[in-house]
């Protein structure tokens, strides 16, 4: 059975920083590629970040420079290092996959109609509130 369970969330003050974690199981994890994305209460979504399988990675331009993307190969986790955070980062959290070289059944799927994102397999989401 595949899961993404995400670690991590909770309530901070902005410049405060969180460190979201997602840990992986049932697919293959070292050939994936892992996105978080983010849905504000206002159901706004966006692509937050990516890490490739090739290590290469993407940040939305909201984030970049205070949002760090790692992975731990060993165990199949995958980090996202929140920092200066602001209150227009008050979101649910989610961290996608999508297997390169598999294919899966159902294949990809949009997290809900509002976001355009389409992976694999996701996470149930994981909440951060910044208050100013």
């Amino acid at each position: 059975e595949v899961q993404l369970m995400e670690h991590g969330g909770g309530s901070v003050q902005a410049g405060g920083s969180l460190r979201l974690s997602c840990t992986a199981s049932g697919f293959t994890f070292d050939d994936s590629d892992m996105g978080w994305v983010r849905q504000t209460p206002g159901n706004e979504c966006e692509l937050v970040s990516i890490l490739k399988s090739d290590g290469s990675t993407y940040y939305a331009d909201s984030v970049k420079g205070r949002f760090t993307v790692s992975q731990d190969n060993a165990k199949n986790t995958v980090s996202l290092q929140m920092n200066i955070l602001k209150p227009e980062d008050t979101a649910r959290y989610y961290c996608s996959a999508v297997e390169l070289r598999t294919r899966v059944p159902g294949g990809l799927k949009r997290l809900n109609i509002r976001c355009p994102y389409e992976y694999h397999y996701w996470g149930l989401g994981t909440q951060v509130t910044v208050s100013s």
